[in-house]
């Protein structure tokens, strides 16, 4: 099991990232959550299978057609044992 806080910087806000990333995750399996930052990033926490989350961070790395992903930092995180994945507000 794999926890990473996961910030992605770029036009990432207002292109669905969010929603994506949630239906990408629940597809996969991943839990935890995704949500916008007052300085037009996504954070996500993202729990699961360790080959589940490095393909979530993969499509992260280029997320939904609208977006332009132009840095991602994934970072290792303590376990949260989240019950699912949800777009926080």
């Amino acid at each position: 099991m794999k926890h990473f806080n996961i910030t992605i910087t770029g036009r990432v806000q207002g292109v669905g990232f969010r929603y994506s990333a949630r239906s990408f995750a629940r597809y996969t399996g991943i839990k935890g959550f995704v949500r916008n930052t007052p300085d037009n990033n996504v954070y996500i926490e993202a729990e699961g299978d360790e080959e589940k989350v490095n393909e979530f961070v993969n499509w992260c790395r280029k997320g939904p057609d609208n977006a332009k992903v132009e840095h991602i930092s994934v970072l290792p995180g303590e376990i949260q044992n989240f019950d699912g994945f949800e777009v926080k507000f």
